[in-house]
C-alpha cells in the first residue's frame, strides 16, 4: 500500500502529539524544591546578612577550607585566631535539601570541623554565619566535592 501525502502528515502529526504528550510526563515528574520554605520572611531578614557581609570584608581576611576524608576544615580569618567565636555553618546543596548539611560550633582557635557525608560530590555553598562580641559576620565561600 502506498502512502500519499495525506498520510504522511496524519503520521508526522501523531508523531509530534506523542512526544510532547511523553514531555509533559517527565516534567510532570521533576521534583520542585523551593530554596527556602518561608522566602518571603527570609527575605525581609537579608539586610541583616547584607551588614554581617559588609562587616566581614571590613575586618578583612579568607576563609581557608581542606577536606580531610569524610570531614571538612574551615579555617576563620586569622581575626578571629584568639576570640571566642560563636557561629552556625551550612553547606547547601541547591539542588536537593536533603543533601545540605548545618553545624553549630563555637571556637577560640580559628578552626573548626564539620563531618560530611559519605558519598557528597557536587557544588556546594559554605554559609557561614559568625558571632564575635555580638557582632555578625557573614561569609560564602563555593566548594565542589
Amino acid at each position: 500500500m502506498k502512502f500519499n501525502w495525506g498520510y504522511k502528515i496524519i503520521v508526522i502529526y501523531g508523531i509530534f502529539v506523542i512526544g510532547i504528550l511523553f514531555l509533559v510526563y517527565k516534567s510532570s515528574q521533576q521534583k520542585m524544591d523551593l530554596v527556602q520554605k518561608d522566602y518571603y520572611a527570609d527575605e525581609l531578614k537579608y539586610q541583616n546578612v547584607i551588614n554581617a557581609s559588609q562587616n566581614a570584608k571590613d575586618i578583612g581576611g579568607t576563609l581557608t577550607t581542606i577536606r580531610k576524608g569524610g570531614h571538612l576544615l574551615v579555617g576563620l580569618p586569622a581575626s578571629f585566631h584568639n576570640e571566642k567565636v560563636k557561629g552556625v555553618a551550612h553547606l547547601y546543596y541547591a539542588a536537593d535539601e536533603t543533601r545540605d548539611i548545618s553545624k553549630s560550633f563555637i571556637t577560640s582557635t580559628g578552626e573548626f570541623e564539620m563531618e560530611l557525608l559519605t558519598m557528597m560530590s557536587g557544588y556546594y555553598t559554605l554559609k557561614l554565619d559568625l558571632d564575635l562580641n555580638g557582632k555578625q559576620y557573614y561569609y560564602e565561600q563555593k566548594l565542589t566535592f
